[in-house]
């Protein structure tokens, strides 16, 4: 089987890279067209844990990864003013506690904090006290540890995360064509594409094509005419500005958040840079007051000119359609809240891998395909919506907008089922788990009405000593941690010709 994958950047390089080391040699032959002529969006420069097990199912050594990509660590993302202005929470890649008695830790905090036995909850998670003192530390590889309860990414420079891949891709043979292409050829009978043609004249054929074009989604969207399913009335926020700066304060190992009269800011530590971008509202905000705010915001003046965004959240009404499977971009954005964007990549090339073509295209497999995505893309828009939502600021139009908002019913129900009775609804599919909306929910202010009754019928002194024990246990891991900067100058040492 011949695949042609039709742009580069992180989506196309990721999948080319991914196809030609995952699939059983012999496959597929694989090509990717790109234009030098036009470039890639390459701000996302966030990620989630996932990205650590796609870095090691690929082979990369960690250090090499992070010395060419100038890579840092990160334990989660932390919220300012979301609820209220001057709030402050972090995310964390980590679990709250642990289980008493098998009971939820965050029920036993509820009661534990109503009788006043406990402290405030970000005391009992190893991220964010780590994060909040600049520590960082690779994970404990004995499961009974308290310091095996959290996770990690990274921040890279998404540009050379994508040559990195490239690279990667290239020496497995991955054949790279440069070139614009001009038009898509499709059979007149099945609508398949059978080529696409480039500026010079060069016809690429190929039996599964993967469209990693980016917004302009060159073979799903206007080749094939897939719809677009808008979600703007729940995540109104449509542009952004982006430009790096240099960092003027400690190497901190996470990513923050700040809301913003009509949307959010955002900060990204790099080894060499600072990433920054303001993501806002459109309708509530012109593009120059919008700049001006995002200018006034910087800790330094901006390495290059700042680079507008626009875009319009939602996702295709089919990601994989008749020979064509679209991956980033091209089959859907959601704004970068929550770093998921290289995620969803991840998880497209991912379930390609469970269900690549053999010898022709089975539509059961473009449908479960199309299934399995349509729930992650609809999880990650909930999780997303529920920032905006669960907020008491009335301090703008844009704020007194989403917290009157009509939220979708899967999460109008989920957030219902939390505030009754502190459940977390449980997913098959869905990238967030417990502790995560766990974050959200207490560090905006979503509070249950009672507590489990298990939780009730633990006993009081064995509570008290549970959470005096855990938070001890906590703080002497963390204060055995090294400094962030620390811990990345140890794992870079010998590696410096990895960043040329």
């Amino acid at each position: 089987m011949n695949v042609l994958i039709v742009g580069g950047g992180t989506a196309g390089w990721m999948t080319a890279a991914a196809l030609a080391t995952l699939l059983p040699p012999g496959t597929a032959r694989f090509t990717l067209v790109e234009s030098a002529q036009i470039g890639t969006v390459g701000v996302g420069e966030a990620t989630v844990p996932h990205i650590r097990f796609f870095n090691q199912r690929l082979g990369f050594d960690e250090a090499h990864f992070m010395a060419y990509t100038r890579a840092t660590f990160k334990l989660g993302i932390e919220f300012h003013d979301w609820a209220r202005p001057g709030d402050r929470y972090l995310h964390p890649f980590g679990a709250y506690g642990e289980s008493v008695d098998s009971v939820p830790f965050h029920q036993a905090w509820l009661r534990a904090r109503r009788e006043g036995r406990a402290r405030d909850l970000p005391r009992y998670s190893l991220p964010v006290r780590a994060a909040g003192e600049n520590r960082f530390a690779a994970p404990d590889p004995d499961p009974e540890a308290i310091g095996s309860t959290y996770s990690y990414a990274y921040q890279f420079d998404a540009t050379r995360y994508a040559d990195y891949l490239g690279r990667h891709a290239q020496q497995r043979g991955v054949t790279r064509v440069e070139g614009r292409i001009v038009d898509v050829d499709l059979h007149p009978e099945s609508g398949f594409v059978q080529a696409v043609i480039l500026e010079d004249g060069r016809r690429l054929e190929a039996d599964l094509f993967v469209d990693c074009s980016g917004f302009r989604a060159l073979l799903i969207g206007k080749a094939l005419g897939t719809g677009y399913r808008n979600w703007q009335h729940w995540l109104p926020c449509d542009r952004a500005w982006a430009a790096p700066c240099a960092s003027t304060g400690p190497l901190a190992p996470y990513t923050r958040a700040t809301a913003d009269q009509a949307g959010w800011r955002w900060r990204i530590p790099l080894q060499h840079r600072v990433g920054n971008g303001h993501v806002y509202a459109s309708g509530f905000m012109d593009d120059d007051d919008a700049l001006a705010r995002f200018l006034s915001g910087l800790e330094a003046t901006p390495d290059d000119e700042p680079r507008q965004l626009r875009f319009v959240t939602g996702r295709r009404e089919r990601q994989w359609r008749r020979n064509v499977v679209s991956i980033g971009l091209s089959s859907g954005f959601l704004e970068p809240l929550e770093s998921t964007s290289i995620h969803l990549i991840q998880l497209a090339i991912g379930y390609l891998v469970d269900w690549f073509p053999e010898r022709r295209i089975d539509p059961a497999c473009a449908a479960e395909f199309n299934r399995v995505m349509d729930l992650e893309y609809e999880r990650i828009r909930d999780f997303l919506v529920l920032h905006y939502h669960a907020t008491e600021r009335e301090d703008s139009a844009f704020w007194r907008h989403m917290k009157h908002l009509d939220i979708p019913d899967t999460l109008r129900e989920r957030m219902a089922l939390f505030r009754e009775r502190g459940v977390v609804s449980q997913y098959r599919h869905g990238m967030f788990l417990d502790a995560s909306w766990l974050a959200v929910y207490f560090g905006q202010r979503v509070v249950p009405r009672q507590v489990d009754p298990a939780a009730e019928r633990l006993d009081p002194d064995r509570l008290d000593d549970f959470m005096r024990d855990l938070d001890r246990r906590i703080g002497e891991t963390v204060a055995m941690m090294p400094d962030h900067a620390a811990t990345l100058e140890g794992l870079l040492a010998g590696r410096q010709g990895a960043a040329a």
